[in-house]
């Protein structure tokens, strides 16, 4: 069955390291540590990190029209700062998963795949 991991977190409380520093080569290897498990174990489906939300633009639309303000929909303590799509065989096991992401704060919303329209 196949799972969504929303990724909650503070963004303002995010590490701020420079791209090339020691301390974002460390952060970015956990990353890519469990990329490769999620893949090695056959769950991986795909996902992705999210700009910070200061690069969000939000579509309200409605029957008298479409209308667009800068930032996100929702002004929340969290931001959705990325996601996963993954395979499970249960919302236990996609649980597991979800523990393991390389975020030590937050709240990561797991969700099952209702439908996935063919491309």
């Amino acid at each position: 069955m196949e799972y969504m991991i929303l990724l909650h977190s503070d963004e303002s409380a995010a590490p701020d390291f420079a791209p090339g520093s020691p301390e974002f080569d460390e952060m970015m290897g956990e990353w890519m540590a469990f990329n490769a498990e999620l893949a090695e174990g056959g769950h991986m489906i795909g996902g992705a990190s999210l700009a910070p939300t200061g690069t969000a633009t939000t579509l309200h639309k409605s029957p008298d029209g479409n209308s667009t303000t800068d930032g996100p929909y929702a002004e929340t303590k969290e931001q959705l700062g990325g996601y996963y799509v993954i395979e499970a065989a249960d919302l236990d096991e996609a649980l597991a998963i979800a523990a393991k992401v390389p975020i030590p704060y937050g709240s990561f919303e797991v969700r099952p795949i209702a439908f996935r329209p063919e491309v």
